[in-house]
């Protein structure tokens, strides 16, 4: 089988293969993410590649930057034309959990923005039904408690998401993330629009009817589509 991180270079260099001149693309956030940005970043300098990157967080923006790219506001464009990012589950309907970096709302919003989505994955991401991964909450700091308690009593089996120095993570919205421990989620689109209507709640990782195909790495890299299921 071929090493994690050599899938996600694999999807990474493919991805940024399917940007063209003036496009304005949508940068995730992520490990594999890294690699796409990187191999965007060569083409760029060596083709002279004319492009825009708006970026999902303050680390893929920074390192964007840093290798020379462009980078603009979202509310600079009208519409972006590519999204490339990553998701920590995604099932053969393209559902996606997505927010282990902590940007799901950043996401969310480029997401939503791009007329074309695509997931870079390596193989030990994709799933027959989402779980096996935190469903991360975006939540503001006031009342994290009551929240903490409502997902208790609905057997979500929250957790407040910690930095290194075990003191609540900050996202960069200035709002905490609560990972739901749920080992599987038979009903994506019940939960996610239970969550939504969650007082305090700003955004959650269930990303439904926003990817378009999950390109998919391994000894045979190959891309997942709505007419693949």
């Amino acid at each position: 089988m071929m090493e994690v991180n050599a899938q996600k270079q694999q999807v990474g260099e493919y991805a940024a293969s399917l940007v063209h001149a003036d496009m304005v693309v949508g940068l995730g956030t992520g490990s594999t993410v890294k690699y796409f940005v990187e191999a965007l970043a060569r083409r760029v300098q060596l083709e002279r590649l004319p492009i825009r990157g708006v970026t999902t967080s303050k680390c893929t923006a920074e390192l964007a930057q840093r290798l020379g790219m462009t980078i603009v506001d979202i509310d600079e464009v009208d519409q972006i034309d590519l999204t490339i990012d990553g998701a920590d589950r995604v099932n053969r309907h393209l559902e996606g959990i997505k927010g282990g970096g902590a940007a799901l709302l950043f996401e969310k919003i480029v997401a939503r923005n791009s007329k074309r989505n695509i997931w870079i994955v390596d193989e030990s991401k994709v799933c027959d039904v989402l779980g096996g991964f935190p469903l991360p909450v975006e939540v503001v700091q006031y009342g994290v408690e009551h929240l903490m308690q409502l997902f208790t009593g609905a057997q979500l089996q929250p957790v407040l998401r910690r930095a290194s120095d075990q003191q609540p993570l900050v996202t960069d919205n200035g709002n905490y993330i609560i990972d739901l421990h749920v080992a599987q989620i038979n009903q994506p689109a019940v939960l996610a629009d239970w969550l939504a209507n969650q007082v305090g709640v700003v955004e959650h990782g269930l990303f439904l009817d926003i990817c378009d195909e999950v390109i998919v790495g391994g000894e045979t890299m190959h891309i997942l589509t709505a007419q693949s299921v």
